[in-house]
């Protein structure tokens, strides 16, 4: 989003608004509504929209072109407000929601970096269900004037001083579109299998994935998103920004998606009718409506100076594909263009048919929405008891143990004194991240320590989280005098947010001076608790005896002071594993502006599918209280086959197939299941994500292969001792294949390693 998103919070804070009745069209009691077809609920959709769109004039169909969308009276149309925010939580950001009437809160879930540590698709669907349920009880309570929330965001967290990564689920591509599916599914009312919405069904609330595409640049030593050509190779596309929004269309069947503010290749998102209407559209089979990021049509003349004049810009993205403009240039400069035929009125008509396509679905044209489906979802479902109980669910599930030496923790719930330091221990806003709304409730990790260690000594540390003043000799006294130490520090909104990017990946100012000062003085070793989106290096913690255990909290949402605090004294046994990798400070050195996915002199490459360096954690890294072991179920070797009548022979003399055009049958046979059997050999019970990597034998040495792969993600509860069997399907043309050079992808012939911890089973491909 633009600047405009930071004032239009505040001016949607202050309005005074009482509940009211939601606003909705074709009411019953007035009988011209009789005389449209467009309330007729027994036509298809699409018929209603071209029933209403005809009846437009030219003005008001151009009013109809941007986020805030004016009513029609003399038709009954209500005004409609298309910009809402639901990340992880109904939010402050976007006009169309507000919280100064019966609904003063809103259920405050884990920002998605730390959702996503969980590797739990049912719990991303769950919290997804309960956030749809939220902005539909709002609606209904007269607290929002739309229905259509601009979330998740699915790009690939793919460098990390990128200051909203923290609204991502982390850098692959595979996980992150299984997430941009369950929570898509959850928003808008689908069953988590996916058979419950057909065409034509009812929408809980409408999910947007954004910001497509390869968009993960804010603002970088002067290079902002609003200017950035974003480079990117045929191959990465096709393996790496593409996949999640494909999947989002295909599988999750999103209703929106938004266009980035960045230039791919030269040419705006907004204005690329081979991305909007060739991909989207055509390939994916997408029937929702597309939106510009705010203000990212203007700047296609205005700063990018892609487009000629106003005009153009305005053909530009209307002949691409997109449908509704976040702000007011389509309202200002869409007449002008008509006139000056850059424009036809048959390519506003279609923007049109998609977006009131979209406020049908959504019981909008049906008459009162609280005497329809979702009509029976109140205030008293927002910040429900069980929606407060999944959001300290995702938080335990989510936090990571990413050190644990000697058994430091759980420490004993007999301890006699604790020492709390730092800036991020009392500080109920850090816990939420960005684009939060007003939590249920909060409770810092202070006040949680304290619910077990009544004589909890705090001492903040630092000034802020920037800590250019820090006052270490208290710290270091505090420390001295207290059994155990947790130093909780980090980094919050004014280090990493949008229009944010990092300049260094370590710890702001002093605290690596406070932490080590702390744990120098301690009678035993001291617990470092890290609350941050982005990843930071900590190499001198690890390295650091004195420091025995390390967490990553992320923004744990407002019950994630309990989820901490619960971990640390044993009442939660951790599961949560990165979503990213975690580089050394030396890759501060690359470029931000470089795109490159895949590793080559002088260049290291990124994620864990291709970085070659130094990590100081590793994708997929997290510990738990349990020792788990993983094997593979005996079977003989596994083979899969494919038409060898199409094969062909690449540069290295390997054997490979085109997946594009195999058969889908093809695909579907070449398949395989595979069973792994998981025990909990230690001493808690706990929640364990287990994932499955998949490299060729040639793994990433010639810079074409990935190094390794995610290929299936499952979570499983296991008591002491317990073990069970979890199968995983493996597909050749989904899990096995990679982009070629051109970006088409293709499977190679060859052996393929599967591996889970530190077992592996052999598989071949013969092509």
């Amino acid at each position: 989003m633009s600047q405009l998103v930071i004032l239009l919070p505040l001016l949607f804070i202050f309005q005074v608004v009482d509940s009211a009745p939601p606003p909705h069209a074709c009411d019953p009691s007035n009988p011209a509504t009789k005389l449209y077809q467009f309330c007729r609920t027994d036509l298809q959709i699409s018929n209603r929209a071209h029933d209403l769109v005809s009846r437009l004039t030219v003005d008001e169909k151009i009013s109809q072109l941007v986020n805030t969308a004016p009513g029609i009276p003399r038709l009954g149309v209500p005004a409609y407000e298309w910009w809402s925010e639901a990340l992880h939580g109904i939010a402050y950001t976007g006009p169309g929601t507000w919280f100064n009437g019966t609904v003063k809160a809103a259920t405050s879930f884990p920002q998605v970096i730390l959702t996503a540590a969980s590797f739990d698709s049912y719990e991303w669907f769950r919290i997804g269900q309960a956030i749809g349920e939220e902005a539909r009880g709002m609606y209904n309570a007269g607290q929002a004037n739309g229905m259509t929330f601009w979330a998740p965001n699915i790009n690939i967290f793919r460098d990390p001083r990128w200051g909203r990564g923290q609204e991502t689920p982390g850098e692959d591509p595979t996980m992150t579109g299984s997430y941009a599916v369950a929570y898509v599914r959850g928003l808008q009312g689908d069953s988590f299998d996916g058979r419950k919405v057909l065409s034509g069904a009812h929408l809980q609330a409408s999910a947007c994935c954004k910001h497509f595409t390869a968009y993960d640049l804010d603002r970088w030593k002067g290079v902002t998103r609003y200017v950035f050509n974003a480079q990117v190779s045929l191959a990465d596309m096709a393996e790496t920004y593409q996949p999640p929004f494909k999947k989002c269309v295909e599988e999750g069947r999103a209703t929106c998606i938004m266009c980035a503010y960045t230039r791919v290749n030269g040419i705006p998102s907004c204005a690329d009718p081979n991305l909007l209407t060739h991909t989207v559209r055509g390939l994916w089979g997408f029937r929702g409506y597309i939106a510009s990021d705010c203000d990212a049509v203007s700047l296609i003349y205005e700063a990018q100076g892609y487009a000629k004049s106003h005009e153009d810009a305005v053909g530009d993205v209307l002949k691409a594909g997109m449908d509704v403009n976040c702000g007011s240039y389509l309202q200002k400069h869409t007449k002008s263009a008509l006139q000056q035929k850059k424009v036809s009125e048959s390519d506003i008509d279609r923007a049109l048919l998609n977006l009131f396509s979209v406020r049908i679905r959504l019981g909008l044209f049906n008459g009162d929405p609280t005497k329809l489906p979702y009509g029976n979802i109140s205030p008293k479902d927002v910040c429900s008891p069980a929606h407060e109980a999944l959001a300290l669910d995702a938080a335990r599930n989510g936090i990571v143990l990413l050190k644990n030496n000697l058994k430091l923790l759980p420490l004993s719930k007999s301890s006699s004194s604790l020492a709390v330091i730092g800036p991020n221990a009392n500080a109920a806003r850090t816990l939420l991240g960005n684009y939060a709304g007003p939590p249920c409730k909060t409770v810092t990790p202070l006040d949680a320590l304290r619910g077990y260690v009544k004589n909890a000594v705090y001492h903040q540390g630092c000034d802020a989280v920037v800590c250019s003043n820090a006052d270490i000799n208290q710290a270091v006294a505090i420390a001295r005098n207290a059994d155990h130490v947790v130093l909780i520090m980090g980094l919050d909104q004014t280090q990493e947010k949008e229009d944010l990017d990092r300049v260094s990946l370590t710890l702001p100012g002093k605290q690596q001076d406070l932490i080590t000062s702390a744990a120098n003085a301690a009678k035993k070793p001291v617990v470092l608790v890290l609350i941050c989106g982005g990843p930071v290096d900590v190499s001198f913690a690890t390295n650091n005896d004195k420091i025995g255990s390390i967490i990553w909290a992320g923004y744990p949402g407002e019950a994630g002071g309990i989820a901490l605090a619960e971990i640390i004294f044993g009442d939660h046994n951790p599961g949560g594993r990165l979503p990213v990798t975690w580089y050394p400070q030396s890759f501060v050195n690359v470029k931000m502006t470089d795109m490159r996915m895949r590793s080559a002199t002088g260049y290291p490459g990124r994620t864990y599918k291709f970085y070659k360096g130094p990590k100081v954690f590793e994708f997929g890294h997290g510990l738990s209280y349990s020792k788990y072991s993983y094997r593979f179920k005996n079977l003989p070797e596994t083979k899969l086959y494919l038409n060898q009548s199409k094969a062909l022979l690449n540069s290295d003399s390997v054997r490979y197939a085109l997946v594009s055009e195999m058969e889908k049958e093809a695909c579907n046979v070449a398949k395989t299941k595979v069973t792994v059997t998981v025990e909990n050999q230690g001493e808690m019970a706990g929640k364990h994500p287990v994932l499955m990597f998949a490299r060729h034998e040639r793994g990433g040495e010639d810079g074409k292969r990935a190094e390794k792969q995610l290929v299936g993600f499952k979570s499983i509860v296991l008591s002491y001792g317990e073990k069970a069997e979890m199968e995983f399907e493996i597909g050749l043309c989904e899990h096995l294949s990679r982009a070629n050079e051109v970006g088409v992808m293709v499977v190679e012939e060859g052996k393929y390693f599967l591996t889970v911890g530190d077992s592996e089973l052999p598989l071949t491909v013969n092509v």
